[in-house]
């Protein structure tokens, strides 16, 4: 058993890589001291390896509780393949099955054991009373955000973890998340009894994703148009309907793509059977409703397409952060449509609970405001989650945008008169109807003289509403803001008259049609491209050497290490060690293939 000095020689033995990444080491060292800790880490970040690799460094059990059964299996395939043994318990399996992965870890083979909370926690408590009964080094809560009714992934089966502190007394706990504002991350603390633990938060920064939003025109054509970008790679497409993730499917297959709908209208068969699909790459494009997505693993998606507006911040970053998992360049596109907020905001209210429900709501704006903004959209993401990008990141849509500017100071007076007309604070849609001359209720009897803005159309609606797109992150990222009402920053402009120069202070900006690119934004790092012949001849045999280990392509043979071994082109077994992700059990197990693979290319 190797010992806490040999960490690099396990990592590198197990795992392929020459080093951790720099977040990786103090939770690691923490882990090692047999402390608890809370670790915010973005997706992609490597959370697994922070208790994974102590798992093998350490003599005991390391017991993780993960919330879905694909997440589960993924994993201990991949481990299974680098030489670990781990193992998952989950319903599905037979009494027989069950004793046989008990038997592994009396004998003190098994070193990770992956379980689902509802499971662990079963109100029989069989299960618990045979785990009390084994040399536990520690627990791993993944996903830990879903103990929290504030989160935007609930699941009530983790609020139960609160007991894992008497059934496993001097246990460290080691509670991981991707997304945890404030109010979540007090809970998980709360909950877990993490109060004196070391808390590690993480940049939230994912700088190979690219985000862009559009407003939703030609949907079908919009979606076609970027896919095409993208054809021989894996992407997911999110709807908010199970209509409409049949219907897009649809529109791709009949488009030549191999693509499939999942939602939970589905049989757990088919469902079963479809991500199986797209893990293993037989399905390119999994077009799903949000059911889809957290249970996978899968580190060679590319792109993520949301057709809707989602609900907030927390759940935009967690689906568009499953592209790019292997930190190569991948896309986050967004597609929203007035509809959508009136849509989404219906479900927001959590009955007999309003401040949760106002809660709701706010991260729904939030989400708008995201949305409709013409700053650096990385900046707007990292201010939500308290955290500041000083220059504006120039991998995003609005980096990208030259925006023209005109004085919007009369429109703003417009606007800002009728807002100190009315009795009550409406939202900005309401007020700038009100503007274009629809009647209301009796309260808008004192708006009567306001001068209508009937020659603008509905989506320009008043400057005001310009003004907001181009508004600084640190307000969109205000969980406090509301409705539009007058304040005293408003008083010199509602005073001031308008003409030449009188807004200088207040112009706004848009979006050109056609847009232009900044000339002066630094496009993101490129890569160096693989040799194509080569790279198809290694991928066609990962593909070969997964179907017999009965396990996807991407764990044989990830994206990054296709680009550095295509690029690098080793031509001993010797030589693969220093390509990323081949540990001594892979280099066994398939070095050899993939080197006949190159070789065949060369002759």
């Amino acid at each position: 058993m190797l010992h806490a000095q040999d960490t690099l020689t396990c990592l590198n033995h197990y795992w392929g890589y020459p080093d951790l990444r720099p977040a990786q080491k103090p939770v690691i060292a923490e882990v090692m001291q047999g402390n608890s800790a809370l670790v915010i880490m973005p997706t992609g970040g490597g959370k697994s390896m922070c208790y994974q690799l102590p798992a093998m460094l350490r003599s005991g059990l390391t017991l993780v509780i993960s919330p879905l059964i694909a997440l589960m299996k993924d994993q201990v395939d991949d481990l299974r393949l680098k030489g670990i043994d781990a193992a998952y318990l989950n319903s599905s399996q037979s009494t027989g099955e069950s004793n046989l992965i008990f038997n592994a870890i009396g004998d003190g083979k098994m070193k990770l054991l992956y379980i689902a909370p509802e499971r662990l926690m079963s109100l029989k408590g069989a299960l618990l009373e045979r785990l009390k009964t084994i040399k536990i080094d520690m627990i791993a809560v993944d996903e830990a955000h879903c103990i929290s009714s504030w989160g935007h992934d609930f699941r009530p089966a983790y609020t139960k973890l609160k007991d894992l502190s008497e059934h496993f007394p001097g246990v460290p706990v080691l509670a991981l998340t991707a997304t945890a504002d404030d109010a979540t991350k007090r809970d998980i603390i709360r909950q877990l009894g993490l109060e004196n633990a070391a808390l590690f938060e993480n940049s939230f920064d994912r700088p190979e994703i690219h985000y862009s939003a559009q407003a939703r025109t030609d949907e079908v054509t919009q979606l076609l148009a970027f896919v095409e970008q993208h054809a021989s790679e894996s992407g997911i497409v999110y709807c908010l309907s199970r209509k409409r993730t049949q219907e897009m499917a649809d529109h791709l297959k009949a488009a030549g793509y191999k693509a499939e709908c999942y939602h939970a209208g589905l049989s757990s068969q088919e469902r079963m059977e479809r991500q199986e699909q797209f893990i293993r790459d037989e399905i390119n494009i999994m077009v799903a409703t949000i059911a889809f997505g957290m249970g996978i693993d899968k580190n060679n998606v590319r792109y993520v397409v949301h057709m809707n507006l989602p609900k907030n911040i927390e759940g935009y970053y967690q689906e568009t952060g499953r592209a790019g998992r292997d930190g190569l360049d991948s896309k986050a596109l967004l597609l929203h449509g007035g509809g959508d907020f009136r849509t989404l905001s219906a479900h927001c209210e959590v009955d007999g609970n309003l401040d949760q429900s106002n809660v709701m709501l706010g991260k729904l704006r939030r989400m708008q405001d995201f949305a409709d903004s013409r700053v650096c959209r990385r900046k707007i993401l990292l201010q939500y989650f308290g955290e500041e990008l000083q220059e504006d990141c120039g991998n995003c849509d609005n980096c990208e945008t030259t925006f023209e500017e005109h004085d919007g100071t009369e429109d703003a007076q417009k606007l800002l008169s009728t807002v100190a007309r009315l009795e009550w604070s409406y939202g900005l849609a309401h007020i700038v109807d009100i503007l274009r001359g629809s009647t209301g209720p009796k309260n808008h009897r004192s708006a009567k003289r306001i001068v209508h803005l009937r020659h603008r159309s509905r989506q320009k609606q008043t400057a005001l509403d310009e003004h907001r797109k181009g508004i600084d992150p640190a307000r969109l990222a205000d969980p406090n803001r509301r409705q539009v009402s007058r304040g005293r920053t408003q008083r010199p402009l509602l005073g001031s008259p308008p003409g030449p120069g009188a807004g200088h202070a207040h112009q706004v900006r848009r979006k050109p049609s056609p847009s232009k690119k900044r000339a002066n934004l630094k496009p993101p790092p490129s890569r160096p491209a693989p040799n194509t012949k080569r790279a198809f001849k290694s991928s066609r045999r990962a593909h070969q050497l997964a179907k017999a280990s009965n396990v996807p392509a991407y764990l044989v043979l990830s994206d990054r290490s296709l680009k550095e071994l295509c690029t690098a082109l080793p031509a001993t077994v010797a030589d693969l060690d220093s390509v990323h992700g081949f540990g001594k059990v892979k280099i066994a197990k398939f070095g050899l293939h993939f080197l006949d693979a190159l070789k065949e290319e060369a002759d």
